[in-house]
């Protein structure tokens, strides 16, 4: 910290300026559960904060949309032929199918393929196996009115 001195004396340090919103309380923060012995809160407790959770509006102003039903129903395949999303593993479903198979190989999982020289981890093994189409597998790809299709990894480009 540097004190700079100056020729002129001040009366009295300056305090910072408050505001009447820095005074009050916010009426909406939780208050905090009390816990019991065993470290959890009550019941009763839990009830009356979920209870408090719930909209102020009036229920003439709440916006509610029908639940659309539909079926499930499944295209049949036309051959070896991908109808419905693109014909190659689009990265979201890349990464759940790594991530499954990685986390079945790191707990004893025989590999499906030769383990290869570069595969130091469950995860680089686990695209290694993807890349080769050695897993027996299905994607479900369905659309919102509840058409969908199965389609087997291997059938992917």
């Amino acid at each position: 910290m540097v004190v700079k001195h100056s020729s002129k004396k001040s009366a009295a340090p300056k305090k910072p300026a408050t505001t009447a919103k820095a005074k009050t309380k916010k009426a909406s923060a939780p208050r905090p559960l009390k816990k019991n012995k065993k470290g959890a809160a009550s019941r009763k407790q839990v009830q009356e904060l979920i209870a408090s959770k719930k909209s102020s509006r009036p229920a003439d102003e709440v916006v509610t949309y029908p639940e659309v039903e539909y079926e499930l129903k499944e295209i049949e395949p036309q051959g070896n032929k991908v109808l419905i999303g693109p014909p190659w593993l689009t990265r979201f479903e890349r990464a759940r199918i790594t991530g499954s198979r990685s986390l079945q190989l790191s707990l004893g999982a025989p590999p499906l393929i030769k383990v290869p020289e570069q595969a130091k981890s469950s995860i680089m093994l686990a695209v290694e196996e993807i890349d080769a189409k050695a897993l027996p597998i299905s994607i479900r790809r369905i659309l919102p009115n509840g058409v969908y299709q199965d389609i087997p990894i291997d059938w992917m480009k």
